[in-house]
């Protein structure tokens, strides 16, 4: 009888911790749902999983000038994931770069712009990630070459430029705006990609969202007023980020797995704050270019016209219109819109693999065609191409294309 009772005491018992648990995870479903949105919003994702690997599991390669760093584990496993993290310890790895050991992150990490974070957000994010499945399974360690690979040091460079994202004043500015400028100054980090860095790798913040060089891409300038003469209207970059593409042209390289892991779980009044804040309150009007006529360009560039109809044109269109789910239009294409032309030069030699969007949409793979032209037909392309539908008036020498193509990093060269 006793030994009954006793049973009977210890089922009741775990009835009730069962219980007691359920009702605190019903309790941190809110939480944990927003922590959800949250994590989307701060692109987690992106860098914390590899090419057809687990979600949060790390492993992702990320190329710096200084080596190649790889996203960690951020699911709950103990031995190699944040599983033994406490909120405090979370905090401060997402807000100082500062991990569970003490030692310094490598500010690959965004801590320099989630440095802005208030806590209940930080809190809401680990509450999900300690819902994903665990993954038993290391990083690649990371090894820099010396003296980056000191992670002391990184305690000097925090010190110099660890805060230095500062959120511009927000007086007189609609409500929209300023949640839009917290998705993208913080949890966004759009910063880290479009604004130039120095020699120590940190960003020059009076040159901020200018547009910043990265792989040998560049992440074009944020400024209102650049957006604007590339041809952007409130309404075409909210439908930009969530779907992906728009009459600008598709997300490609660096920014399509922002898009993919990202803005497109986003809703729609926070899309339209991203792009309230990036535009501003009063857009300025959009930039309107008109088709230049043949007969207009320089001598390159009608060359170019039949390279373009020989290699181009069955995708994109005989007058630059574009097919859809095949191929982007030329007309109104932001990237030809680009003073600097090196990512027209990256996407005609390297092409774009395929890009599956929002919904249905998909794009077909476009080839590249840096082993088909020549110097001088590939100078000619992008000079028809620029003239054609992207205001640009005079035309690119060879040296400087081929100038730019020295410029690219080795490994992101074309094969």
């Amino acid at each position: 009888m006793k030994r009954l009772l006793s049973g009977l005491g210890a089922a009741v018992g775990l009835a009730v911790s069962l219980m007691a648990t359920q009702q605190a995870q019903a309790a941190d479903q809110p939480q944990i749902k927003r922590g959800e949105y949250l994590a989307r919003a701060a692109d987690c994702m992106a860098c914390h999983t590899a090419p057809g690997g687990a979600p949060y599991a790390g492993g992702l390669p990320i190329v710096s000038p200084f080596g190649t760093i790889y996203g960690s584990n951020i699911t709950p496993d103990k031995d190699h994931g944040i599983g033994l993290y406490s909120d405090d310890e979370f905090f401060a790895a997402l807000t100082e770069g500062k991990r569970r050991d003490g030692a310094n992150l490598y500010p690959a990490m965004p801590y320099t712009s989630y440095h802005l974070m208030p806590r209940e957000d930080s809190d809401a994010i680990h509450a999900y990630l300690q819902t994903v499945a665990p993954i038993n399974r290391a990083a690649p360690v990371t090894r820099l070459s010396f003296p980056f690979n000191v992670r002391l040091g990184l305690t000097g460079w925090n010190m110099l430029y660890g805060k230095d994202v500062k959120l511009a004043t927000a007086d007189g500015k609609s409500e929209d705006w300023k949640r839009g400028q917290y998705l993208v100054d913080v949890l966004g980090h759009c910063g880290e990609c479009h604004t130039p860095r120095g020699l120590p790798g940190a960003m020059q913040q009076d040159k901020r969202m200018t547009g910043g060089l990265l792989n040998g891409y560049l992440a074009p300038s944020l400024l209102t007023n650049d957006l604007a003469a590339r041809g952007w209207t409130h309404q075409d970059l909210s439908s930009f980020l969530k779907h992906g593409m728009s009459a600008q042209g598709t997300m490609f390289n660096e920014m399509f797995p922002v898009f993919h892991n990202s803005t497109q779980n986003l809703n729609d009044p926070d899309l339209a704050a991203m792009a309230t804040f990036l535009l501003g309150d009063q857009p300025p009007p959009a930039k309107v270019l008109s088709e230049v006529p043949l007969a207009k360009m320089t001598e390159s560039a009608q060359r170019g016209r039949q390279d373009y109809l020989n290699v181009c044109a069955g995708c994109h269109g005989a007058n630059g219109e574009g097919k859809p789910h095949i191929a982007v239009a030329m007309q109104g294409n932001t990237t030809l819109r680009l003073e600097d032309p090196r990512n027209l030069l990256r996407v005609i030699e390297d092409g774009i693999g395929e890009q599956k969007f929002a919904g249905f949409e998909r794009m077909q793979p476009m080839p590249g065609f840096a082993d088909k032209l020549s110097q001088q037909q590939t100078t000619d392309l992008i000079n028809y191409l620029r003239q054609a539908w992207g205001g640009q008036p005079t035309d690119l020498l060879i040296s400087q294309i081929e100038q730019l193509k020295a410029d690219i990093p080795a490994e992101h060269k074309a094969h």
